[in-house]
């Protein structure tokens, strides 16, 4: 499941992922994300996996990929946390695609991730 965060505000948006990802969480969340772009045009998100988290399944996988190769330059900051060992091994590889910052957080610094994220 993705969750908007309540300290969400303007183009900064955190998301909390919980379970595994399936198509249809993406399809009650990405007209949401599309939005945000149409009216900020850059955006500084923040991806904070719960312990529970447990990736996505392979239309989910997909439907992320595109959104992130689409909208590579419009992330200007882009906050992990807590994500398991490969989803952060996945981010480093691919982080040449974002034209934004990338930081990686472990679970216990979601805090210092909100600082950095809205700095």
């Amino acid at each position: 499941m993705i969750e908007v965060m309540d300290q969400s505000r303007g183009n900064i948006i955190g998301l909390h992922v919980t379970g595994k990802l399936h198509e249809k969480d993406y399809a009650e969340f990405l007209p949401k994300l599309e939005d945000l772009f149409t009216q900020y045009g850059k955006l500084r998100v923040l991806f904070f996996a719960d312990p529970d988290f447990e990736g996505w399944d392979m239309s989910a996988a997909w439907q992320d990929a595109s959104v992130g190769f689409r909208h590579a330059a419009d992330f200007e900051r882009l906050a992990v946390v807590g994500a398991p060992d490969w989803v952060e091994w996945c981010i480093r590889l691919s982080g040449f695609l974002f034209k934004g910052d990338v930081k990686i957080f472990p679970p216990d610094q979601l805090d210092d991730a909100w600082g950095w994220i809205q700095g």
